[in-house]
C-alpha cells in the first residue's frame, strides 16, 4: 500500500468517525489557540511599538542623564546623583568627536496650552527648547514653513514650530506660518509646522512645540518646577549607519574624559537609541511568550494523551477490519501507517483550526486601538510542527498496537 492509499484511508476514517473526531480535535485547537493567540497579540503590540519607538534614525543615538527605556526605581535613584548633561557638552561633542555629521541638543518640559486668538488648546502640551539638528535626528519633519536655525538660535529669537494637532485645532481654515501665539502665556512667530505623527498609544508626537533651546533656558532656565536641575539630550547622528557603533564609542570615550572619570568609574551618562529601547521591550516580553509557549505545550500534550486513548479505543473497535486486512494480505508496517497518519491529520486539522482561530484572538485589539494587523507566519508553522509531533509521538503506541494484532485472534473477535 503506498502512502497516498493509507492517507486516503486514514482520512475516510477521520470523516466517518466525525463525533470522536470532533472532541479529538478540541484539545489540539485549544492548546495551538492558545499559543497563536498570544504570539499574535504581542506581535501586533510589538511591531507597533518598534514602528513608534523609532524616533530616532537608524545612525543615531542620544546622550542623557537618565537611564533610558524600562528601568527599575534603583537606577533611577543613581541617576539623579549623576550631574546634568548641557549645551556646552553639546558643542564639545559636535567640535571633537569625528565619526559624527549632526548634533543637537534638546530641553524639555510639559503641561502647557497654546493660545491664538481666544481659542486654547488643552494643558497638555511639551514645549521643546531645540537645535536645528532636532528634525532631522529625530525624525521629525516639518511639513510647512521652515525648522529652526542657526541664527534663531543664536539671537534668542522668539519662533516656534508646531506641532501637525495644535496647528489643526488654532488654525483649521488658515495657514499658521507667520502667525503670532502666544505658549504659556508668552509670544512666539509660528514659523513651521511639523507633519503628522500620530501615536497608536495615544503619546504627544504632534501636541508639542520646538523653539530655540536659547529661547527655552532665557525663559525657563536649568531648574525645573519642583526645584529639579534640568539635564539636556544630546542628540548624535553617526556619519553613516556603518559608523553608528564606533560613534558612540568614542562619543562615550570622550564624555568620560569630559567629565574626568577613572578607568574603574562607571559612566554618568547613559546612551539611548531606538534599537537599545527595541530590544529592550522585546526582552520584557520574551518571559510572556516563553509562558505562553508552555502553557501551550501542556495543552497540546494533554491533548495527545485524549488522542493516544480515542486511537486506542478506535483500534479496539476496528479490530474486525484489521483482522481482514491482514488475512488479505496487509503487511503490519501498512497498518502502522494507516493509525499513524491518522492521528496525525487529526492533530493538523486541530493544529490548522486553532491557527486560524489564534490570529483572529490575537488581532482583536487591532478593534479596540489603532494597530495593525498582524500574522505571524513563523508561529503558525511551528505550531503545525508541533501539531505533527504530537501526532507521531501518541500515535505510535495505537499504531503498534495495530500492527501487531494476530490475524485469526482479529476476525474471531467479538
Amino acid at each position: 500500500m503506498n502512502l497516498f492509499d493509507a492517507f486516503t484511508m486514514s482520512f475516510g476514517a477521520i470523516v466517518r468517525n466525525k463525533l470522536r473526531s470532533v472532541l479529538t480535535l478540541v484539545g489540539v485547537v485549544a492548546g495551538v489557540a492558545s499559543i497563536i493567540a498570544v504570539m499574535t497579540a504581542i506581535s501586533v503590540v510589538q511591531s507597533t511599538m518598534e514602528k513608534e519607538m523609532s524616533v530616532l534614525g537608524a545612525q543615531v543615538f542620544q546622550v542623557q542623564k537618565w537611564p533610558a527605556g524600562f528601568n527599575s526605581d534603583g537606577q533611577r535613584r543613581r541617576a539623579m546623583r549623576r550631574p546634568p548633561l548641557t549645551v556646552e557638552n553639546a558643542n564639545a561633542i559636535r567640535e571633537h568627536v569625528s565619526n559624527i555629521d549632526l548634533v543637537g541638543a534638546e530641553l524639555w518640559d510639559f503641561g502647557y496650552s497654546v493660545e491664538y486668538r481666544g481659542e486654547t488648546t488643552n494643558p497638555n502640551c511639551a514645549i521643546c527648547g531645540g537645535t536645528p539638528e532636532y528634525s532631522a535626528n529625530n525624525t521629525h519633519y516639518i511639513g510647512d514653513g521652515r525648522n529652526i536655525s542657526q541664527s534663531d538660535v543664536k539671537f534668542h529669537r522668539k519662533v516656534a514650530v508646531i506641532g501637525f494637532a495644535i496647528g489643526q485645532e488654532l488654525f483649521p481654515f488658515s495657514d499658521p506660518v507667520g502667525k503670532d501665539v502666544r505658549i504659556d502665556g508668552r509670544k512666539y512667530q509660528v514659523i513651521g509646522v511639523f507633519d503628522k505623527k500620530n501615536s497608536a498609544f495615544g503619546g504627544g508626537f504632534d501636541q508639542y512645540v520646538l523653539i530655540p533651546v536659547t529661547t527655552f533656558l532665557d525663559t525657563y532656565g536649568m531648574i525645573g518646577r519642583g526645584g529639579f536641575e534640568r539635564s539636556v539630550n544630546i542628540t548624535v547622528r553617526a556619519k553613516t549607519p556603518e559608523l553608528a557603533a564606533d560613534a558612540l564609542e568614542e562619543t562615550r570615550q570622550f564624555m568620560r574624559r569630559e567629565r574626568g572619570l577613572k578607568a574603574n568609574e562607571e559612566d554618568n551618562f547613559d546612551f539611548f537609541s531606538s534599537e537599545s529601547l527595541i530590544t529592550q521591550f522585546n526582552d520584557m516580553t520574551r518571559g510572556v511568550k516563553l509562558a505562553a509557549f508552555v502553557i501551550g505545550i501542556i495543552a497540546l500534550v494533554v491533548a495527545g494523551i485524549g488522542i493516544m486513548n480515542i486511537m486506542l479505543v478506535s483500534v479496539t473497535e476496528r479490530t474486525r477490519e484489521i483482522g481482514i486486512r491482514k488475512s488479505l494480505g496487509a503487511k503490519p508496517r501498512s497498518i502502522m501507517l494507516q493509525f499513524l497518519l491518522e492521528a496525525v491529520i487529526l492533530c493538523n486539522i486541530g493544529g490548522v483550526v486553532g491557527v486560524l482561530v489564534g490570529f483572529g484572538l490575537g488581532n482583536v485589539v487591532t478593534l479596540f486601538a489603532p494597530f495593525a494587523i498582524n500574522v505571524p507566519v513563523e508561529w503558525a508553522v511551528i505550531g503545525l510542527v508541533f501539531c505533527s509531533v504530537v501526532g507521531v509521538s501518541f500515535g505510535l503506541l495505537p499504531a503498534i498496537r495495530a500492527s501487531r494484532l494476530n490475524p485469526v485472534d482479529a476476525l474471531s473477535y467479538e
